[in-house]
């Protein structure tokens, strides 16, 4: 599969890394403010897959990709990447929390609820 250059002017994304797949979206300037083109007219923005990063060098990527350079160069191109969930799902396989309550008065008390939060840190 043939190799795109990604080259940037700015620092990439601190989590942007080999293995996750870019993106682009065409833009146009409207109101101020750069927005996704919609050429077709069907109401949607058109994201087209570059390929899967092979390699981050400064701010170089080199991507994987089926396209040829005339699709992927462009100055007005918004450049997005998304991970691979199968590599970056965390899961509590493996952890495990214990619990003891003691009332340690002399009084009769009752407990009315013990509760738990749990959230996924990375998808």
């Amino acid at each position: 599969m043939p190799l795109v250059t990604l080259t940037f002017t700015q620092p990439l994304n601190v989590s942007c890394q080999v293995g996750d797949t870019a993106y682009f979206v065409n833009t146009e300037m409207e109101g101020g403010f750069n927005v996704a083109t919609d050429p077709d007219g069907d109401g949607t923005d058109n994201i087209t897959e570059i390929g899967q990063i092979r390699e981050i060098t400064g701010l170089t990527v080199i991507c994987d990709s089926s396209l040829s350079f005339t699709e992927v160069n462009g100055l007005n191109r918004f450049i997005l990447f998304s991970k691979d969930n199968k590599a970056n799902l965390s899961s509590i396989l493996g952890y495990f929390a214990s619990t003891k309550l003691v009332n340690d008065s002399t009084a009769e008390s009752e407990i009315y609820s013990v509760g738990m939060d749990i959230f996924e840190s990375s998808k």
